[in-house]
């Protein structure tokens, strides 16, 4: 019987291997003492209830408690977080942040009426208090409560809103426990004859086989589970749904959209305008599609064709070590503190967990707090070049954090999604220059276009792709219309026509599909990022790689920046305006350009 290769149980993955959570919470012993120290912390609320309108020191105290209420719960927050996503399948961390959730539910009621006595505050009053000393520190968390007066509702109102935080998570961890803890998907035989255990994680893995018989097995395997369970996925992302249209609808917003973008101060333009460059210039793409076709030999190319690397045979496997040691020669540019901080929070400092086990999270993600290291979950392949690239875009997110973290007080330091994926592309932009510049001869050249295409497709228009899904399907439900399998799968069918082409064979059962296993999408409107930070991305990183001291004393304050400022003027102060075309239509080009080098080297 051939070898089955299954994931290790938690319990046996090496302590070397995994993150080191003691900055953040020594124990859970120790969890459970912060979790009832913050419990206590909720009645501190109750004494500035109707007051904050006395005195700007009563008002100043106030937010002081609420930022280290925060802090606090960043902590007891993030590590049942991390821990659960050690292993979904745990019922103790499951709990854990079960009762942190039900723990920040309390304490946003108990919080609720701040923000409508500020935003009540008579304007000579809330003057007079912002020139008090007491208030320096928070004079911008002022200034940005009152940019939501507009939106804000009476504080029993409000109070009622905050009650809901349980409850409007329920499709989205309806949806992980179903994907990562629920479906199963069986065995898959590899190109090497080995039986390997297909989940989320394995799944990436086997798309980029050089066997097409294993990358077309594993894609119909996989999404056979999708099929047995259509119904219920179609539901959790329909509440998912219906969940962002309810609160922008009580909130006054014109659209769930509007909404979504109103808080990091970026018009709608930037959206729409992102959606019309990728449009325009998918004949490119669809080119792309073609070349990669003609240079693998296909007959007709499918989804599952689309991530191996055209010249398959230069794959290298690097252990952790050395892809380690690839990102951090590539980050050079950035100085010699950047690169000695990351290379040793990788090594010994144990800010990764890094392969994968039983039950673990799928996908890579950086997260931590204010006071512990900013750590990496990731899934790593050895032999699986592109996770090279995922841990270069997560410690560029982690990075960003220790800038942030050192340069800013707690309540600027955390900054927003919208500047967070130009810092992890940034660092993908670099690797991807310092492997070019090093290519061998033609082959790896070529090698490696492929895959910086890759990335750009996967990076821009694919999540252009999906932000445009989230729009229509929005719009279909703030319409009033039906958000049924059918109408779901229909819609994400249309797009995958538009943006794949005419000439490529869509698996019509399976595929149309994939719009129900996206874990963004129960985090509305956030994927359009993913596209703009890598267009300001690519900017940067030419202005900096180019550049002198100043282009990098620009782009590290950047990283230094938090939400000192809002997202679009960090991006100007550090050299690129995304409210102009120029970025995108820039990446866009440049993408056409490498369809043709790619063309010619093949």
């Amino acid at each position: 019987m051939p070898k089955v290769l299954r994931l290790p149980e938690r319990s046996k993955v090496k302590s070397a291997d995994t993150w080191d959570l003691a900055p953040m919470c020594e124990s859970d012993a120790q969890w459970e003492e912060l979790f009832q120290k913050l419990d206590k912390m909720i009645a501190g609320y109750a004494k500035f209830r109707g007051k904050l309108g006395e005195s700007a020191k009563s008002l100043a105290a106030c937010l002081a408690l609420d930022s280290d209420f925060d802090r606090l719960g960043e902590r007891v927050g993030g590590y049942a977080h991390l821990k659960a996503t050690e292993d979904q399948a745990n019922s103790t961390y499951q709990a854990m942040v079960a009762r942190f959730s039900n723990l920040a539910t309390r304490a946003s009621q108990a919080a609720s009426y701040i923000r409508p006595e500020i935003l009540a505050l008579p304007q000579t009053t809330l003057e007079q208090f912002l020139a008090a000393k007491e208030m320096t520190p928070w004079k911008l968390v002022i200034e940005r409560i009152v940019r939501y007066k507009p939106y804000t509702l009476s504080e029993r109102e409000e109070e009622i809103l905050a009650m809901q935080g349980e409850m409007a998570e329920a499709a989205k961890k309806a949806f992980r426990q179903l994907l990562d803890a629920d479906m199963k998907f069986g065995l898959v035989k590899n190109e090497k004859g080995e039986q390997v255990e297909l989940s989320n994680a394995t799944f990436s893995k086997l798309l980029v086989s050089p066997a097409r018989g294993v990358r077309k097995a594993a894609f119909h395997q996989y999404y056979a589970q999708f099929v047995g369970h259509e119904n219920t996925l179609a539901a959790t992302l329909a509440g998912s749904i219906h969940k962002d249209v309810y609160y922008a609808k009580v909130r006054n917003f014109k659209s769930s959209l509007e909404s979504a973008l109103f808080p990091d101060n970026v018009p709608q333009a930037v959206y729409d305008n992102l959606i019309a460059a990728v449009r325009k210039n998918l004949p490119a793409v669809h080119r792309f599609y073609d070349v990669r076709r003609r240079k693998m030999k296909l007959k007709d190319i499918h989804h599952y064709d689309t991530y191996v690397p055209i010249l398959s045979d230069l794959e290298i496997k690097r252990t952790w070590a050395q892809a380690v040691k690839l990102v951090v020669d590539a980050l050079a540019p950035l100085g010699s503190e950047y690169c000695s901080v990351l290379e040793k929070g990788l090594t010994g400092g144990r800010w990764c967990d890094r392969y994968p086990n039983q039950g673990k999270q799928s996908g890579a993600f950086s997260s931590g707090s204010f006071d512990s290291p900013p750590y990496i979950l990731m899934n790593y392949q050895p032999d699986v070049f592109n996770e090279v690239f995922t841990l270069a875009h997560e410690a560029g997110h982690s990075m960003h954090t220790w800038h942030s973290a050192r340069q800013q007080p707690f309540q600027y330091y955390g900054y927003v999604i919208f500047v967070a994926e130009v810092a992890s592309t940034f660092n993908e932009m670099l690797l991807s220059h310092h492997l070019l510049a090093n290519a061998r001869d033609d082959r790896q050249r070529a090698y490696l276009i492929n895959r910086e295409l890759d990335d750009i497709r996967s990076t821009v228009i694919r999540q252009t792709m999906f932000a445009e899904y989230e729009k229509i399907t929005h719009a279909m439900a703030e319409a009033g219309e039906p958000l049924t399998v059918q109408s779901l799968k229909d819609a994400y069918r249309q797009l995958l026509e538009a943006y794949f082409g005419p000439d490529f064979a869509l698996d019509d059962d399976e595929l149309s599909l994939e719009c129900l296993r996206i874990p963004h999408f129960y985090r509305a409107f956030y994927v359009y990022k993913y596209a703009t930070g890598m267009s300001a991305a690519i900017a940067l990183s030419q202005r900096v790689l180019t550049g002198g001291k100043r282009e990098l004393a620009d782009y590290l304050g950047f990283l230094s920046g938090g939400c000192s400022k809002d997202p679009l003027d960090l991006l100007r102060d550090a050299g690129v305006d995304m409210e102009r075309p120029e970025p995108v239509d820039t990446t866009l080009a440049h993408f056409a350009r490498l369809v043709e080098e790619l063309d010619e080297l093949l």
